[in-house]
């Protein structure tokens, strides 16, 4: 299993260079940023990835609703031509209340609305010309959009629903998942998602996990605060869903933390459920952010040379 980290790239961008030279200096070489209502994270990655030029970046994710494919396209090739193929695009469904609420669109079946976006988005970012007309998504484009020689980036669905994971294992090369426990990947995740990538005659899934994550000795109060922090989440039907079907209460029952050798033990869980990536939304700061970052870096270590 792979050691990523999350990039918070809501500052200002001298900032976020700063914070990606630093975290690739503590020997961190992939990273994800979210796309949620700060700047936007795929012109950030443009920018970031022209500075630190050994690191593999990703978003988690941009939401598909306000973009149109050929849009998106244009724009992730273009980054990825920027960085030097280093690009992972993870693309997700937002949420009911922002699309409706703020966008004024319709949030109607979103399944058919993922299926028929992969649908166009897919074949434009190998390059190709597409004729992809749907209910909801319609692409009809002859050439190839955004840069020519590029290749294509790799295409992640946060998928959590069978059908999601379905379509995900059959047309992308894998999912990312938010909030989702040990248990609930190795159950529900995996199988569905590598079932659905054979009978495509895919290559097995990336399956990348973000989870809260802290090395402490107060993992109790870790977790309330944890639990208060991503209190939103736990409202959102999607991740809902995940959470129940963890048996957890609050997002914080899906966090890894304790001591050191528990943190560890945890990874080495999410490794046996079929995670391929592991991407730290660490939880902590001062003396507990470091040992955090010395477990990962330890577990990335131990990876390979196994």
């Amino acid at each position: 299993m792979d050691i990523a980290i999350g990039l918070n790239a809501d500052g200002p961008l001298e900032a976020t260079i700063e914070l990606a030279t630093q975290l690739r200096a503590r020997g961190f070489t992939r990273m994800w940023s979210s796309q949620i209502f700060g700047p936007d994270t795929l012109t950030v990655l443009a920018v970031v990835g022209r500075e630190v030029r050994d690191v593999d970046f990703g978003t988690a994710v941009v939401p598909v609703q306000p973009r149109h494919p050929t849009m998106l396209a244009a724009q992730a090739r273009t980054v990825q031509g920027a960085i030097g193929g280093r690009l992972s695009l993870g693309i997700g469904l937002s949420h009911q209340r922002n699309v409706e609420g703020m966008w004024g669109l319709s949030y109607d079946r979103p399944a058919l609305y993922m299926d028929e976006y992969l649908h166009a988005l897919a074949p434009m970012l190998r390059g190709e010309g597409v004729e992809s007309r749907g209910e909801r998504v319609t692409a009809v484009v002859p050439f190839t959009i955004g840069p020519k020689e590029v290749r294509a980036p790799s295409l992640l669905v946060a998928a959590l629903g069978p059908r999601m994971l379905e379509m995900t294992g059959a047309m992308a090369d894998g999912t990312l998942l938010w909030l989702t426990g040990v248990r609930t990947i190795a159950d529900h995740v995996t199988p569905t998602i590598s079932a659905a990538a054979a009978a495509a005659g895919r290559p097995s899934p990336r399956i990348v996990c973000s989870l809260p994550i802290a090395v402490t000795a107060d993992e109790a109060g870790t977790r309330d605060r944890v639990n208060e922090s991503l209190k939103v989440y736990g409202t959102l039907p999607s991740y809902r869903a995940m959470l129940d079907r963890e048996g957890a209460a609050g997002p914080g029952d899906v966090g890894l933390f304790g001591s050191r050798e528990q943190v560890l033990d945890q990874l080495h869980a999410l490794a046996s459920a079929g995670v391929t990536e592991f991407s730290a939304a660490v939880s902590a700061s001062g003396d507990e952010r470091e040992a955090t970052h010395d477990v990962l870096m330890a577990f990335a270590r131990s990876s390979v040379a196994t």
